[in-house]
């Protein structure tokens, strides 16, 4: 069943906007409208001039209308029109995540800097060139992006953690810190005790350090460290400063993600978290021993037979 528009039950108006508050959760007053054309509206209400940081952040995004205008008792109102129907759907989407993501926002300014960052991502998806990520992809996404948050808590400094995440790069690892390197694997409960390594490149590394971290994730939705990917995209911007969101925000359309509502299902708690170091012995595939006329090899390697491989975080994050 099509679920029910929020501009269905707001009537077209003769002038100005017809409106109905979203929620009042947010940090800013925020209102589903339309218009007298008919176009549906999504309008912030921000108190005082933020003019300058509109004029600063803001894109130009295909298919949207996106306006800051004066509005009344030293207020401005940020408009996203939608300037075609036939892309209802996608803007409520849009809108709704917005919403979302402006529970977090402290006040007007920061509201305004949460709904520009949130509009760069949907560019890239409104424009045809992203597509939504598969389970996998998610997961993968996820468990990356829980490593970020863990960097950020240590603390490191938001442009050091951003330099070294590179997995939405498709380098060979995922973080690379000059001397030492993380790739970054998740496991579902359901899964077996094994981890997939998708090429002879992924372990293989002239680092000092090469440590292959996994998160087992779980699907208990009652867990209240249970958290979508959207929510973790949020909670890793929560540790940025405004200086890192915009490189933070390209890294994510680099890996194809967009805030859509599908990511707010499902939940995941993270379950497990093993390291391990890939020096030695250890089991992998490394291009400089394939035989000749092998190329592009995948391989799965049983957790239970690199148990003597395992380090605690401790070692990990003193080599980082």
């Amino acid at each position: 069943m099509t679920e029910t528009s929020p501009w269905d039950d707001i009537a077209v108006p003769g002038s100005d906007f017809n409106v109905r508050q979203v929620s009042d959760k947010t940090s800013v007053p925020c209102f589903w409208g339309r218009d007298t054309t008919g176009a549906c509206l999504f309008i912030l209400e921000l108190e005082g001039d933020h003019t300058a940081q509109y004029r600063k952040e803001n894109v130009a995004v295909r298919g949207i209308q996106v306006d800051l205008r004066v509005g009344e008792n030293s207020r401005q109102r940020l408009i996203l029109s939608l300037e075609r129907q036939v892309d209802r759907d996608l803007f409520s989407g849009l809108c709704r995540s917005l919403a979302g993501a402006l529970e977090n926002a402290g006040d007007s300014a920061g509201a305004l800097g949460v709904a520009l960052t949130h509009i760069r991502r949907w560019k890239a998806f409104l424009s045809g060139s992203s597509q939504r990520l598969s389970a996998e992809e998610i997961r993968g996404l996820f468990a990356e992006l829980a490593f970020l948050l863990e960097l950020l808590n240590r603390p490191l400094e938001p442009h050091a953690a951003l330099t070294a995440w590179l997995g939405p790069e498709r380098a060979q690892q995922d973080f690379d810190f000059g001397n030492s390197a993380v790739e970054i694997k998740s496991l579902s409960g359901s899964e077996r005790n094994s981890v997939r390594i998708s090429s002879e490149d992924q372990l293989d590394s002239l680092k000092d350090h090469l440590f292959l971290r996994i998160y087992r994730l779980s699907n208990l939705t009652e867990s209240p460290t249970a958290r979508s990917l959207n929510q973790m995209v949020r909670e890793v911007e929560d540790g940025m400063d405004s200086d890192s969101i915009a490189d933070f925000d390209r890294k994510l359309v680099m890996h194809g993600y967009a805030p859509l509502p599908d990511y707010e299902e499902p939940l995941f708690a993270i379950a497990e978290v093993s390291t391990y170091l890939v020096a030695g012995d250890f089991p992998r595939l490394i291009r400089s021993s394939l035989p000749t006329g092998l190329r592009k090899v995948s391989y799965e390697i049983e957790l239970e037979d690199i148990s003597d491989y395992r380090c605690d975080d401790m070692t990990v994050f003193k080599e980082l």
